[in-house]
């Protein structure tokens, strides 16, 4: 439905109408059209949606939506929502909200969901255990295939997937997994630990999110069980809590490859004066940075003066460093965050760039030399712009590969060594290497 057209049905006071066309529409494209209404009319058309709907809706709203409606919606409502939301999306809700927000919404869970929501609550950010949720089918290893297919009937409804089922000891360890599909092909009366797999991929709740992301990737997963110390199985992350997280650290990643302080919210939902507060420092330290490569001009004015054309070719070179280090450090944060590089790899990967960076720099040269010294006929400056460019980009291409690679080798995220960083400390040493060079092809 377009957004005009569901206005005007909300004018008419058409909802039974509006009802039924919903009905048919995908959750998420609810969600879009809420997002565009204004708080009355989204409250409106929020409450005409069936329970069912309303939460699956609820669960793509924004965060701002999901506040002005929390704030609308009566008690009953709101538990109504709360119910049809998972464990893990509810404790999302709840770290998003203000505490205000949180406070009516703990106050309108039941007392067991709250004792769920606080202990889940406790574990660290960003962990295995504060993305999980607590709803998934367990089995016994004794179970036949009908006790096991009665049990799915009975707790899959309220359970996020039941594609793969988890067989628990009576101590609740982690024995083994057995599929939907398994269960259903097999005969009713063979027993679960004759089908159940187990060799098990699973993580612990104090392991990092980012990491668990990548265990999906490696074992192709839809869900992956979450273990305690002792191998007891506490909960689960489903697939489309890891494609959240690579989401968010994707994010994340770019924010600071842009020399920007990360930020949870969106775009949108970020004021002016945040997004100001998170640029402002690195761009302090950058443009204080490049202050240096000012002094080092500076100290070459008698040179500008023998021979002024020098000055022409100093952006040109600073720029390509830049590009340089840039194309190096991008490559090797994302061979960093995919595990394709590893520390082990630096050797390797330095010799490789060094190489890169040979090649570059003398198709660079090259093509240089040769329009400068048919434009201005001085075979010493094509020379020294040609020298420098090779020099250059061997020493960008070299610092992009091995800034990241030292980042991680302190746990410091790689993409703090990204593109405004590189640039600034290449701008310093291209400019010592263009005057040295000058120096001696010259003889200034």
């Amino acid at each position: 439905m377009e957004l005009e057209e569901v206005k005007e049905m909300l004018a008419g006071k058409k909802f039974n109408e509006l009802k039924q066309q919903f009905a048919e529409m995908n959750s998420a494209d609810i969600s879009n059209i809420l997002e565009e209404l204004e708080k009355e009319e989204a409250t409106k058309l929020f409450r005409i949606l069936s329970k069912e709907q309303a939460g699956e809706t609820f669960s793509y709203m924004e965060t701002d939506m999901r506040k002005k409606l929390i704030q609308d919606l009566t008690d009953s409502e709101l538990r109504n929502v709360l119910d049809e939301l998972f464990m893990d999306d509810t404790v999302d809700l709840i770290e998003e909200m203000p505490s205000n927000v949180v406070t009516r919404i703990l106050r309108t869970v039941n007392k067991n969901d709250r004792k769920v929501i606080n202990e889940l609550l406790k574990y660290p950010e960003d962990s295995a255990g504060s993305i999980m949720t607590t709803e998934f089918v367990d089995l016994k290893s004794s179970m036949t295939i009908k006790e096991a297919i009665d049990r799915i009937r009975k707790i899959g409804v309220d359970s996020e997937t039941i594609n793969t089922c988890y067989v628990l000891t009576t101590t609740r360890k982690l024995v083994g997994t057995v599929s939907i599909r398994e269960i259903l092909l097999a005969n009713e009366n063979d027993v679960i630990k004759d089908l159940m797999e187990t060799n098990i991929i699973s993580v612990i709740t104090t392991e990092d999110q980012e990491e668990v992301a990548k265990t999906f990737d490696k074992y192709d997963l839809y869900a992956l069980p979450v273990v305690d110390n002792e191998n007891r199985l506490v909960g689960i992350v489903t697939v489309d809590d890891a494609i959240n997280v690579i989401q968010d650290e994707t994010s994340e990643d770019f924010e600071k490859m842009a020399a920007i302080t990360p930020n949870e919210n969106g775009y949108f939902q970020t004021s002016v004066f945040k997004h100001a507060k998170n640029r402002i420092l690195w761009l302090l330290i950058l443009m204080l940075s490049a202050t240096i490569t000012g002094s080092i001009i500076t100290n070459y004015e008698e040179a500008f003066k023998v021979v002024p054309i020098l000055v022409a070719f100093i952006p040109m070179i600073m720029g390509t460093g830049g590009n340089c280090g840039a194309q190096s450090s991008t490559l090797v944060i994302r061979g960093l965050a995919t595990d394709e590089i590893e520390l082990k790899d630096v050797l390797k990967v330095l010799w490789k760039e060094i190489r890169v960076a040979v090649l570059v720099g003398i198709l660079l040269a090259i093509v240089n030399a040769i329009r400068i010294y048919f434009q201005y006929e001085d075979l010493k400056i094509a020379t020294t712009v040609g020298l420098t460019l090779i020099v250059t980009a061997i020493l960008a291409k070299m610092l992009g590969c091995l800034l990241p690679i030292l980042a991680k080798k302190f746990k410091l995220d790689p993409a703090i060594m990204a593109s405004p960083l590189i640039t600034t400390l290449v701008d310093t040493f291209s400019i010592l290497v263009y005057f040295q060079i000058a120096t001696i092809v010259i003889g200034l």
